[in-house]
């Protein structure tokens, strides 16, 4: 499945994946794959992940593409 990251808490250890249907899965530090975690501003990552068959939650999480960080915009004067 794919999906985009609605926010991801790393004190808690969890967070929220909206996928491309419009649901809302929870997500675990545990259902990242190795290397793909993400920080805490990381909204909006393209995901591609796993569905759990035992409720809605995501596994098997990954980046969908490498996505460069955003620069702050410089305000003109």
């Amino acid at each position: 499945m794919k999906g985009t990251l609605i926010f991801f808490n790393p004190d808690k250890h969890h967070g929220f994946i909206r996928t491309e249907e419009g649901e809302r899965l929870l997500v675990e530090e545990q259902g990242f794959e190795p290397g793909h975690l993400l920080g805490d501003r990381c909204a909006g990552t393209p995901l591609v992940f796993e569905r759990d068959e035992d409720g809605p939650r995501a596994v098997a999480v990954r980046v969908a593409e490498k996505v460069e960080p955003r620069r702050a915009r410089r305000r003109g004067r």
